[in-house]
């Protein structure tokens, strides 16, 4: 594991990485605007992926290195990313752009400009909790590459029902909240959970090469 600073027209950004030994494929992942990488799924794509041939960079926006509470705007956020990218790139590799909840809007908005692969939304905010009517899916629809949604079944910023038809590919993480948490009383554990999330990234990412 090695991290580097990156800057960017948003300020300096961090990304950590996770190589791995014959790489095939880079997942440049971001977190939400309410936490960082160390949400669980983030930290099982970063210990699982590399064991299948895929590097995993784990990037921090420049708000949450500044050590600031709230995230940036969109147009922000999305600068930040544009300004990792260059290092992402550098191995030589394919890169899918990747992110968990506003870090999946942002791999949405910008991947065809980027030139991503693919795109991997976690825990994508198909709407704010409650507010169906202020949809996001044209952003999802509007990736323009191979995307993969994996979300939770009671995520409150949409359920896997209520996301439209299209051609991304779906897994849904029983029970899961927006963090992909699930009730101790749920008919799978927390770490069952969690490898729904895995074996649905390393199957998707093989499908990729």
């Amino acid at each position: 594991m090695t991290t580097e600073i990156i800057g960017t027209e948003a300020g300096d950004a961090r990304i950590t990485w996770h190589p791995a030994r014959q790489a095939r494929l880079v997942l440049a992942v971001s977190h939400g605007a309410g936490g960082g990488i160390e949400a669980r799924d983030l930290r099982a794509l970063a210990e699982v992926l590399p064991r299948h041939g895929v590097s995993v960079a784990l990037v921090e926006q420049p708000w949450r290195v500044a050590g600031k509470r709230l995230a940036t705007p969109p147009k922000t956020l999305d600068a930040g990313w544009r300004g990792i990218w260059p290092a992402v790139t550098r191995p030589g590799l394919p890169v899918v752009s990747g992110g968990r909840s506003a870090g999946a809007r942002v791999a949405c908005r910008t991947a065809t400009e980027l030139g991503a692969r693919a795109v991997l939304a976690l825990s994508f905010p198909l709407h704010p909790p409650g507010r169906p009517e202020k949809s996001r899916a044209g952003e999802l629809l509007g990736s323009g590459v191979p995307t993969l949604v994996v979300q939770g079944g009671n995520d409150p910023f949409g359920k896997p029902e209520e996301f439209p038809d299209g051609t991304y590919e779906f897994t849904e993480v029983p029970y899961g909240d927006h963090g992909f948490a699930v009730p101790k009383k749920a008919d799978i554990t927390q770490d069952e959970a969690v490898a729904v999330i895995t074996d649905a990234v390393v199957k998707w990412t093989g499908s990729l090469l």
